[in-house]
Parts: C-alpha cells; sequence; structure tokens
C-alpha cells in the first residue's frame, strides 16, 4: 500500500503526462479511427458546394474599413502641400495606421517579457533587464513619432485603418503567449522575434512606399525606426537562440528563480 507521500507523488506526475496522441490508448485510438471510417457526412455533395458558398459571402462582404478624410480643413491643406491627395494618402496612411498599432503593441510585449525575465531562471546569453527596458522605450517612440506624422498628414492616430485591422488579426496570438501564465521565457522569446520579424519588414515597406510618393524626409524619419528595429531582431534572434541551446544542456529558462539585472 501506497503512502500519503507517495499517493500524492503519483498523481501529479500522472497529471503531467502528455495525453494528446493516440499512441498511450492503442484500444480507443482503434475505436475511434472505426468510428471515424463509418460516419456518414450529415448532407450530400462535396467541397465544391462549400466553396460556392464562400465566393458568395467574398462577393458580398463589405471591405475591412476604410480611410477616415482629414480631421479639419487645416489637415486638408497639409495633405494637398505635400501633393498626396485620394488613393496616394490613404494607402500611406493605411500602412501608417498599421504599424502605429504594432508598436503601441510591441511595447505591451516587452512589458510582459519584463515581467516574465523578472521572475524567471536567467542563462547565459539571455536578454538583460535594462535592454529589454531600452527596447520598450524604442518601440514607445516609435508609437510616438508615428502619431505625429499621421496628425501632421491630417490623419486620425486613433481610427483603426484597413491595414491595421488586419495586422491586429494576424498577430493576436502573440500577446495571448506573452500573457499566459505558464509560457516560460523562451516560449515568451519565440513569440516576440515572430512579431519583430513581422515588424522588420512592415517598416521596410513602409520607407518603399514614403520615398515612392516622394515624402523622403518621413522616409528618413522611418528609416531611424528600421535601424532600431535591425537591432531589436538581432538581439532577439540572439536570445532565442540562447535559451534553446540552454533548454538542451537542461537549463530550462523558466519561472521560478529571480533574473539579473
Amino acid at each position: 500500500m501506497k503512502s500519503p507521500k507517495e499517493t500524492i507523488k503519483s498523481k501529479l506526475v500522472e497529471k503531467h503526462v502528455n495525453r494528446t496522441g493516440i499512441a498511450l490508448s492503442p484500444i480507443h485510438a482503434k475505436e475511434l479511427i472505426e468510428g471515424a471510417a463509418q460516419t456518414q457526412p450529415s448532407m450530400s455533395g462535396d467541397e465544391t458546394g462549400i466553396a460556392t458558398v464562400r465566393a458568395a459571402y467574398m462577393r458580398d462582404a463589405e471591405p475591412i474599413g476604410s480611410i477616415p478624410p482629414p480631421a479639419t480643413a487645416k489637415g486638408v491643406a497639409k495633405t494637398a502641400a505635400k501633393a498626396l491627395t485620394g488613393e496616394r494618402v490613404s494607402v500611406l496612411l493605411d500602412k501608417m495606421g498599421a504599424r502605429l498599432a504594432f508598436e503601441r503593441t510591441g511595447t505591451r510585449l516587452y512589458q510582459a517579457i519584463i515581467g516574465k525575465v523578472e521572475s524567471g531562471t536567467p542563462f547565459d546569453g539571455g536578454p538583460s533587464l535594462e535592454r529589454l527596458t531600452q527596447i520598450m522605450r524604442e518601440e514607445q517612440q516609435h508609437f510616438e513619432m508615428l502619431r505625429e506624422a499621421m496628425e501632421a498628414m491630417g490623419g486620425d492616430p486613433t481610427a483603426v485603418t484597413p491595414a491595421a485591422d488586419v495586422e491586429a488579426t494576424l498577430s493576436m496570438g502573440v500577446p495571448q503567449v506573452l500573457h499566459d501564465a505558464r509560457t516560460d521565457v523562451h516560449q515568451s522569446l519565440e513569440a516576440i522575434l515572430l512579431a519583430e520579424l513581422a515588424d522588420n519588414d512592415g517598416w521596410t515597406m513602409l520607407i518603399e512606399l514614403a520615398r515612392s510618393l516622394g515624402q523622403d524626409e518621413l522616409a528618413e524619419k522611418f528609416a531611424v525606426a528600421l535601424a532600431q528595429e535591425d537591432e531589436h531582431l538581432r538581439d532577439v534572434r540572439a536570445w532565442v537562440k540562447a535559451s534553446t541551446l540552454a533548454s538542451a544542456g537542461g537549463k530550462k529558462a523558466r519561472a521560478g528563480a529571480p533574473a539579473t539585472r
């Protein structure tokens, strides 16, 4: 007969067994496969019917938002002075709105990873709190720069542009990873790496767009932000690599011990 201590230990081990695969339950797995093979579709037809319905929905669907007109007459004058009208200014404001929203999210991501690192196990080559704080502040500065640039063009930085809406949907899983209490520093860094890769390409495209529209002064401001984003990406890549190697060596970058400052 097991002692109370052995029983508790056994339950803890059983609790953390990964049972998502079917290999641990071959009998149930066989029954499941046989049942799936015997189950008949609830409706006649094939996938072409689904494709037809999807096509109909796409034809009837409204576009994902729109670019609001300049908020003031002064904004209209500023836009006209820059020789940007109609579709040209709409495309630029749309992409600027997307980057602005992404930088705001980036600030929150680094706030979250700072909390993970503060309560996590330090590892060689990992991020310092000073560097993470610096990156967070730079993300905030990029947000402020974009806000001012949009206002100078007569745009509304509080509006959700179509590109911003789409990017928010694409990236909504990243904050969920960072704010999940179960994720460790390594998993959080991998999520941030995904965001930094997308952000880096977004800035590159925004710079090319601004230059193609003759907005060289604006493009130079964006280039300064991109240079910092390049450094962010370089550092996060290095941290993910260091964390992966540390995990392989048996030193898990998990919460539980204070991190170095």
